[in-house]
């Protein structure tokens, strides 16, 4: 077998200078682009990861707002359960409060109620009793009764004041004497005599007055003056002591 050197020569050279052509015509636009195509795809690398990256923060920061909400929410809903029952106790609390005050108002009430009831039932009886004494004692007239009104007049003629029986005996308007029923002319002379005497003189007027209200009795009255001295005075003041003991 022959080599051909010259032919091998030339092939190598051939070969030498398609290389270099494609070296410096085809190779380095190429790479050029090659290059030009990594940086991009570098670059488009790095924009994919930095956006990656802010939409991961984006999406940790929807995450925590989400849960903060979701926190607050829970902290919302249970501040407001917890102020709804603490208005609920307040309004019942309230509302037992008024319950007492009216159930109170109206046990005081009742018991008012009663005592006024009580105080006039016995002020009637007091009165039923007095109208019932006054009825019996309407149906006493004696002698012995009529001197006994006619003894207590002249003790109470006895313990006024000389002023008292002056200014009585120098007054203008006549004295009457009033009785339940009208004396005869004799008692009449007996009771002038003694009022006269145990005033001391002679009034200007002296006259007698039929009040079958006194029931029995003798009263002085005059315009600005009364002498009481009869039953229907003496059960006044008893009225007046049960009402006030009622």
């Amino acid at each position: 077998m022959t080599i051909d050197f010259w032919g091998l020569g030339l092939q190598v050279v051939n070969v030498l200078i398609l290389i270099w052509l494609l070296s410096r015509v085809f190779w380095r636009p190429i790479s050029t682009a090659i290059a030009k195509r990594q940086e991009a795809t570098h670059a488009m690398l790095a924009t994919a990861q930095t956006t990656q990256s802010k939409a991961d923060e984006t999406l940790s920061r929807l995450l925590e707002d989400r849960n903060g909400i979701e926190m607050e929410r829970t902290t919302l809903l249970a501040n407001a359960a917890t102020e709804a029952q603490e208005a609920s106790k307040a309004i019942l609390a309230d509302a037992q409060k008024r319950a007492d005050t009216l159930l109170s108002a109206a046990q005081t009430s009742v018991e008012r109620n009663n005592e006024t009831a009580r105080k006039d039932n016995a002020v009637q009886a007091s009165a039923l009793s007095v109208d019932i004494a006054a009825k019996l004692l309407g149906r006493l007239n004696s002698p012995t009764l009529h001197n006994a009104f006619l003894a207590s007049l002249l003790e109470a003629i006895a313990t006024m004041s000389d002023s008292e029986r002056a200014s009585l005996l120098a007054a203008d308007d006549d004295i009457q004497i009033v009785s339940a029923a009208a004396p005869t002319s004799e008692l009449r002379d007996e009771i002038e005599k003694a009022v006269i005497t145990a005033l001391g003189g002679a009034p200007s007027g002296l006259s007698f007055v039929v009040d079958p209200d006194l029931i029995n009795g003798l009263e002085l009255r005059s315009k600005h003056f009364v002498l009481h001295n009869s039953w229907q005075a003496d059960l006044a003041v008893v009225l007046k002591e049960m009402k006030g003991a009622a």
